[in-house]
């Protein structure tokens, strides 16, 4: 019961202190050397069974912290507007449940969830085939390769399922009352479903992804462009 509550309250400050960011918690794993099947078939329980306890603990301190994930996202995008309709924790606290009730602390909820609980087990899983199949174990630096490895399929983990951080983020903020929320900046979504159908039609579900090579969907339309046009 401590480990698991250690294990909650772990995840919730790596959250909290990673925001907007997004953290990817990678498992490190010792593995034995040889091929015996029976070895591979612990190992691979082993990581079954510690994957399934980080995911209860990585779930639980998101539910935890997603009212402040959401609190911090508006935060910011109310720049857009020059709005200031959040300002301070309690003032915010206060704003949300008076137009939104409880719900709207957990808006964007379930992507957050599915992409955190995707990623988490894509990670792991690659990781073991990495370091089970792929790195010779009589390498003396064996420990750091495995290290690299977890890093990288970390990387391309959170790649994957990058879409899922997308539609948590754009429902966190849909139709909140701020101008970064509602048209002509951003549609109104009757449900994160349907916000992943509209990005995914527009060619959109990467958008944000990198800083530095971006590109605007063929026949998209933003708010500078209109401005110009006027």
């Amino acid at each position: 019961m401590a480990d698991a509550a250690s294990q909650v309250l772990l995840g919730s400050g790596l959250t909290i202190l990673s925001q907007p960011l997004m953290y990817v918690k990678v498992l490190i794993q010792e593995l034995g050397p040889g091929n015996v099947q029976k070895e591979v078939s612990s190992s691979f329980d082993h990581v079954i069974k510690e994957t399934t306890r980080e995911m209860i603990a990585r779930s639980a301190a998101t539910l935890i912290t997603h009212p402040f994930h959401v609190i911090t996202l508006r935060s910011m995008v109310q720049f857009i507007g020059r709005e200031s309709k959040y300002c301070g924790l309690c003032d915010s606290i206060i704003t949300i449940y008076r137009e939104e009730g409880i719900l709207g602390f957990f808006a964007g909820l379930v992507p957050r969830l599915l992409g955190d609980i995707l990623s988490l087990w894509l990670c792991n899983s690659l990781a073991y085939l990495v370091n089970t199949y792929a790195l010779d174990s009589g390498v003396s630096t064996m420990n750091e390769m495995k290290s690299y490895s977890q890093a990288v399929t970390g990387f391309f983990a959170s790649m994957l399922t990058y879409p899922f951080v997308l539609v948590s983020n754009l429902m966190a903020v849909n139709n909140c009352g701020l101008a970064g929320g509602c048209p002509p900046y951003s549609p109104i979504y009757t449900s994160w479903i349907d916000c992943w159908c509209m990005l995914q039609k527009e060619g959109n579900m990467s958008r944000g992804n990198s800083l530095f090579f971006r590109k605007v969907p063929f026949g998209k339309t933003y708010c500078c462009d209109l401005k110009m046009l006027i």
